[in-house]
C-alpha cells in the first residue's frame, strides 16, 4: 500500500474511481453519478482541482492501482481558513477492510496537524454508514450535529452527522 497526495497526473486515474465511488455509494455522496457524466472536460477540470492551493487529495495506490481516497479542503476565508473538511473518503469495495480508509484519514488529518494554522477538521457522514462512522469515531472525530434529510435520492432521505476533531 502507498499513500500519496495525488497532482494532475493522477487525473484520469481518480475520474475512473469517482465515477465508481458514485454509482458504487450514491447514498454517500452529495454528487450524482449522472451529474458526473454530463460534465465537460472532466479529467482537464479535475487536474485543475488536484494542483488548487488549499485543496489535497490523498490516493492510496496497491500494485500501480488507484483503490482508494480522501480529499481535505481548506477554508479560504480570513475568519473561517483555521478550518478544514474532509470530502470523498472512498475505498473500492474489494480493498476495504484492510485499514486503507484508515491509512487515507491518518495522512489527511496528519497534514491538517502540520498545516499552519489548521485548527479543526469537519466531516460529515451518512447515518446509515455505520462502517465510516465508526471509522471516523475512532480517528477521534466527534458528532456536534445531525443534519436531517441531507441528502434525497430516489425519494429516500438520508440525514448525515456532522463532526468535528480539533488539532
Amino acid at each position: 500500500m502507498e499513500i500519496i497526495l495525488l497532482n494532475e497526473t493522477h487525473a484520469e486515474d481518480y475520474w475512473n474511481l469517482r465515477l465508481e465511488m458514485l454509482k458504487q455509494s450514491p447514498e454517500n455522496f452529495g454528487s450524482s453519478y449522472e451529474e458526473a457524466l454530463k460534465r465537460k472536460n472532466p479529467i482537464e477540470r479535475i487536474a485543475e482541482r488536484l494542483s488548487y492551493e488549499g485543496s489535497f487529495t490523498f490516493g492510496c495506490f496497491l500494485r500501480n492501482q488507484l483503490v482508494g481516497t480522501v480529499t481535505m479542503v481548506r477554508e479560504e476565508g480570513l475568519k473561517m481558513n483555521h478550518k478544514a473538511s474532509i470530502y470523498a473518503m472512498y475505498v473500492t469495495p474489494s480493498h476495504r477492510g484492510k485499514g486503507l480508509a484508515r491509512g487515507l484519514m491518518e495522512a489527511a488529518v496528519n497534514l491538517a496537524k502540520k498545516t499552519n494554522g489548521i485548527e479543526q477538521l469537519l466531516i460529515t457522514v451518512v447515518t446509515t454508514n455505520q462502517t465510516a462512522r465508526g471509522l471516523y469515531h475512532s480517528c477521534g472525530f466527534k458528532p456536534y450535529g445531525t443534519e436531517k434529510r441531507a441528502l434525497k435520492q430516489n425519494g429516500e432521505y438520508y440525514d448525515e452527522e456532522l463532526m468535528v476533531l480539533f488539532l
